[in-house]
């Protein structure tokens, strides 16, 4: 199993046509919305675990998420309903004095 990093600067705004982030059956191309979707999915849940799977449409989409190796692994299997899936865990601790 491959595992991706994204491209440098992923985490803020930038987009593609070709490249989504799903939390929970809600859809965004704005990867910094998904991540926040996903703490505060977490952070109501009782296991404070969620889920954010990309979803890639092409090889362009696949390089902008993760460059050259994120390209390759799209390649091998360009059909996959899931790209990457990145589990976020989130527990509030509450306050801290």
């Amino acid at each position: 199993m491959t595992t991706l990093t994204p491209a440098p600067g992923l985490l803020g705004h930038q987009t593609h046509d070709d490249l989504e982030y799903a939390v929970g059956g809600t859809y965004t191309r704005d990867a910094a919305i998904a991540m926040v979707w996903a703490i505060e999915t977490a952070l109501g849940k009782g296991d404070g675990v969620a889920v954010l799977d990309v979803i890639v449409w092409s090889e362009a989409g696949a390089r902008a998420y993760g460059g050259d190796a994120a390209a390759a692994v799209y390649a091998e299997d360009p059909d996959a309903s899931v790209h990457d899936r990145i589990v976020i865990s989130a527990i509030s601790q509450g306050r801290v004095a």
